[in-house]
Formats: C-alpha cells, sequence, structure tokens
C-alpha cells in the first residue's frame, strides 16, 4: 500500500493538540484497509519519524484514525509544524 494512500489528513483539535504537547502523539485519519505496521512505514516514509506504537480506532462515521505515538528522538511538534497545524 502507498504511503500517500494509508495517510488521509491530519486531526486538528484541542484534544490533539494536547497529545501533540503532552504524550508526543500525532493523530491522522488513515485509510480504512490500512493496517498499524502500513501507518508505521507510511509515517517513516512520509515524515522521516519513527513509530513507537500505533492505535487505531473506527469512528461512528466509518473513519479510521490513528493515534501514533512518536519514538523519543522524533518530536510530534515539529511533524505538526511541517503539516502547518502547530
Amino acid at each position: 500500500m502507498d504511503a500517500f494512500d494509508v495517510i488521509k489528513t491530519p486531526i486538528i483539535s484541542e484534544k490533539t493538540m494536547k497529545l501533540i504537547e503532552e504524550e508526543n502523539k500525532i493523530v491522522f485519519y488513515v485509510e480504512r484497509k490500512a493496517t498499524k505496521e502500513d501507518v508505521k512505514k507510511a509515517m517513516k516514509e512520509l515524515f522521516e519519524v519513527e513509530a513507537k506504537s500505533v492505535n487505531t480506532e473506527i469512528t461512528p462515521k466509518g473513519l479510521k484514525k490513528a493515534y501514533i505515538t512518536l519514538k523519543e528522538e522524533f518530536d510530534a511538534s515539529e511533524v505538526a509544524a511541517n503539516l502547518g497545524i502547530y
């Protein structure tokens, strides 16, 4: 699966901003068929960061959210700044 197909769009809200600042997590809508390993590979390819863990959930609207915790040597606020959301 192509990295651009896996990661759809970042989620921007007060909650996700708090996750970026306090827990080094960033949240994206992802392709519904994408696995956690697909999300990790896409993050590495697109943003040159490594994910420590990925948690996913399906929203009531049928969209898939991925909560991506980055390894300590990477900063979620830098990824957010590169995306223009921070």
